[in-house]
C-alpha cells in the first residue's frame, strides 16, 4: 500500500480525473481523493459496514491487540502521515464510508440491510461475461451436478478432498471438483464420475449445478445465489464463517465444519438443501432481489448521477 500511494496521487495530479473508484481495502487511493478534491467513489465487494452492523469487529475479534504486528500498525500509520502530510489512523485503513458506496451485493443479503442509507447502492453480484468467455456443459446431461471448491487460497484439504470422493464418487452426482494446486494423486483414486482440475470456469459450471460445497467466499457465495444454488458452507476465514452464517440465516443453504466432517454428513448436507422446498423458494426470491438490484449498469448511472 505504501508502493502504491506516491505513483497514484502523481499520476491524478498530472491526469485529474472526475472521480476515484476504490476498492474498499484500498485506502491510499482515498487518501489521493481527499488531498486532490476529486469526487471519490467507494467499491465494497463483502459485507457492508455502519453504525448497526461491523464485520470489522468480527474480523478481528480473534486477533490479540498485543501481537507485534498489530502494536506497530499505529506507529507505522503515524508514519505514513507524517511522510505524506495525511491523517491516517488504523481505522482508516478498514472503513470509511464516502459519499458513495456502491456495494457489490444486494441489500438483502446484508445484515441490518434497512439500516443502510442513501449513501449506500446495493448493486448486486457483477458476474460480466464471464460465463460466456469460459463455458462448460456436464458430460451428461441428465445427471445432478455436484460443484466442489473451498476457492484459491486455502486448497490444501487433501483429507476434506478425499471425503466428498467418498460421499459423493459413486453416487447418483456428476462432480465438478476444484482442489487448487493440491495434487490429485495426494487424494487417491478418482471415481469416473468426479472431474478434478486446479480450477473450473465456476460461472459456466454453476449454471448447470445442482447444488454447491464451497468456503463461502463472497464471490463464490453471490455467483451461486445468482444461479440459484443452494450451498453447503466450510468457511475458512472470519469473513467467510460471515458470509455462512448469513446464508444459513437466510436459509439459502447449510454450515458444516470442515474439521469434523464424514461422508454420511456431506451427504445429508447435500440432500437436505437440495430437497428443502422453503430453501427453494429463499433461492429464488434472493435471485429475484440480485436481478433487480441493477448491477454494472445501474452503479455507472449512480455514478454519473452522483458527479453531476
Amino acid at each position: 500500500m505504501r508502493a502504491i500511494y506516491s505513483p497514484l496521487r502523481d499520476y491524478c495530479a498530472a491526469h485529474r480525473p472526475d472521480a476515484v473508484c476504490y476498492d474498499v481495502t484500498n485506502w491510499p487511493a482515498r487518501l489521493v481523493a481527499g488531498q486532490l478534491d476529486i469526487p471519490a467513489v467507494r467499491c465494497v465487494p463483502n459485507l457492508a459496514e455502519n453504525d448497526t452492523y461491523s464485520l470489522d469487529e468480527q474480523l478481528t475479534a480473534g486477533i490479540d491487540p498485543d501481537h507485534p504486528e498489530m502494536a506497530a500498525l499505529p506507529a507505522d500509520c503515524a508514519r505514513f502521515s507524517t511522510d505524506h502530510g495525511v491523517d491516517l489512523d488504523v481505522a482508516a485503513t478498514m472503513d470509511v464510508t464516502e459519499a458513495l458506496n456502491l456495494v457489490f451485493i444486494p441489500r438483502e443479503f446484508q445484515p441490518a440491510g434497512d439500516s443502510f442509507d442513501d449513501p449506500f447502492c446495493f448493486l448486486g453480484p457483477l458476474l460480466g461475461h464471464r460465463e460466456q468467455r469460459e463455458p462448460w456443459s456436464p458430460p451428461d446431461p441428465s445427471i445432478p451436478v455436484l460443484f466442489i471448491s473451498l476457492g484459491t487460497i486455502f486448497t490444501d484439504h487433501a483429507e476434506f478432498y478425499r471425503t466428498c470422493l467418498d460421499a459423493f464418487g459413486h453416487g447418483p452426482w456428476q462432480v465438478a471438483m476444484t482442489v487448487g494446486e493440491t495434487d490429485p494423486a495426494a487424494i487417491g483414486p478418482i471415481p469416473a464420475t468426479v472431474d478434478v482440475r486446479p480450477r473450473f470456469p465456476q460461472p459456466a459450471v454453476l449454471r448447470h449445478a445442482a447444488a454447491f460445497i464451497s468456503h463461502a467466499g463472497m464471490n463464490s457465495t453471490m455467483e451461486a445465489l445468482y444461479y440459484g444454488v443452494p450451498l453447503v458452507t466450510f468457511p475458512q476465514m472470519p469473513e467467510q464463517v460471515a458470509n455462512a452464517d448469513r446464508v444459513a440465516e437466510l436459509g439459502l443453504g447449510q454450515r458444516l465444519d470442515v474439521n469434523s466432517l464424514a461422508p454420511d454428513t456431506l451427504q445429508q448436507a447435500i440432500s437436505r438443501v437440495t430437497a428443502d422446498q422453503q430453501v427453494r423458494a429463499n433461492l429464488d426470491r434472493m435471485r429475484q432481489a440480485i436481478q433487480d438490484a441493477g448491477g454494472a449498469e445501474r452503479g455507472a448511472a449512480v455514478i454519473e448521477g452522483h458527479l453531476s
